[in-house]
Formats: structure tokens, sequence, C-alpha cells
């Protein structure tokens, strides 16, 4: 099972990958940064495996770069917040 078929499954592994990352310094910008970066490949390279996904997925095709940033943020602070 991938841990993309399950959304509260991707939320967690976000989550872990979340707290690594402040444990080991990386500043918020830079972040949202690699969350844009991850949500670009996503959009471009990995079909949605659920209807979370397909909602996350229509919203950052319609978005332009500032909303996705805007998008990312928003991500990240999800996870960070169900931890």
């Amino acid at each position: 099972m991938s841990v993309l078929d399950n959304f509260d499954g991707w939320k967690d592994f976000l989550g872990d990958r979340l707290q690594n990352a402040e444990q080991g310094g990386m500043t918020e910008g830079a972040i949202n940064n690699i969350a844009t970066q991850i949500g670009d490949y996503l959009a471009k390279n990995v079909d949605p495996k659920n209807e979370e996904q397909r909602v996350l997925s229509d919203l950052w095709n319609a978005a332009d770069d500032s909303q996705k940033q805007a998008l990312a943020g928003a991500m990240v602070n999800l996870v960070k917040n169900t931890k």
C-alpha cells in the first residue's frame, strides 16, 4: 500500500517529514518552498488516489504561482496542526 492511497496516511507521512525538517533546523520558508516543489511534482506526475487528493490537484492546477505557495503553506499548517 502506497502512502498516497490514504489521505490520513499521507498527512501522517508529511507530518513526520515536517517534524524531521524542523528538528534539522530547516526554516519555515525553506519548508514552504520544498512543499511547493513537491506540489508541482505531484500535480505533474502522480494521479490522485482519493477524493481529497483530487480536490488538491484541481486547486493546484487552477492556481497561479502565488496561490500554489499559499496552498503548499496551508498543507504544511494542516500537517503541523494534526501532529
